[in-house]
């Protein structure tokens, strides 16, 4: 939604005001406003507002994130040996604590907000709607990289997977983070209601557990088709083919570009999301 505060004024027009006696009529023009806030700027602000306003709030999620993922691992190892399954196990647990936060906390704070008549104080702040929608899905995308580093180091332990091209999650966790983030915004701004905004994020995170954790080899044809659709499918199998003795960097690669363009449209469907539900 375009910001309340134009970013340039015109001179209005105005009636001659009457003057002193004998003096010619004063004329007002009101003073122009300020410029409007550029993209970058108001992005770190909204970035490190949301980032210490959640801190507190989302560290002990956070554990809970880390905790349930470990513990899919845990009991995956009694019917996961090793091999591609183990990698796919190992791959989809961690970016399943991307999931329970980027997606399905997000998906509950805009939700909340939309609902409270949080959005009305964005709105009026002469900030773009791209700003508050990548500054609030990074502040949140922030807090998964303890535990996803975490969860890859515990699952390559337990599952005696290499663990010298883990800094493939430098490229994975910000992206997946982007693209799980712009699909919990959407979920959050687009649904009616905040309990219909949880059940959605609610539902997105289990889709991320089932399709992601479970080896793809394992899953029938219309279910893969549908994990093919999930936006951090792509940041699985990257991580997954990064625990391979001689990894296929090409083929990497692609699955990261592929894992950035969701994100670029994810993000770009929440923004337009955004400013839907701020007009309303």
């Amino acid at each position: 939604m375009t910001s309340i505060v134009p970013a340039r004024t015109a001179p209005a027009r105005t009636r001659p005001a009457p003057g002193p006696a004998g003096q010619a009529p004063v004329r007002t023009v009101p003073a122009p406003l300020a410029p409007r806030a550029r993209l970058f700027p108001s992005l770190a602000a909204v970035y490190r507002a949301q980032l210490s306003r959640a801190r507190v709030a989302r560290i002990p999620l956070l554990f809970v994130a880390t905790f349930q993922s470990v513990g899919i691992m845990i009991l995956m190892r009694g019917v996961v040996d090793g091999g591609a399954e183990a990698r796919a196990v190992v791959a989809g647990s961690s970016v399943l604590v991307v999931a329970f936060v980027a997606l399905n906390l997000l998906a509950q704070y805009f939700g909340q907000l939309r609902a409270s008549g949080g959005l009305d104080h964005y709105a009026t702040l002469p900030v773009p709607p791209a700003a508050v929608v990548l500054g609030t899905a990074g502040a949140y995308a922030s807090f998964t990289v303890p535990g996803t580093v975490f969860t890859a180091v515990t699952g390559s332990v337990l599952f005696q997977l290499p663990l010298t091209h883990l800094w493939v999650l430098v490229a994975v966790v910000p992206l997946s983070g982007a693209a799980l983030a712009g699909l919990g915004a959407a979920l959050g701004l687009l649904a009616p209601r905040p309990e219909l905004a949880t059940l959605l994020g609610q539902l997105g995170m289990s889709a991320a557990l089932l399709l992601g954790v479970l080896p793809a080899e394992r899953l029938p044809g219309p279910v893969g088709w549908a994990r093919d659709l999930l936006p951090s499918t792509y940041g699985v199998e990257a991580l997954a083919r990064s625990f391979d003795a001689r990894p296929d960097w090409g083929v990497i690669a692609f699955f990261l570009a592929v894992c950035a363009a969701v994100g670029v449209l994810s993000l770009a469907v929440a923004t337009w999301a955004y400013r839907r539900a701020a007009v309303r």
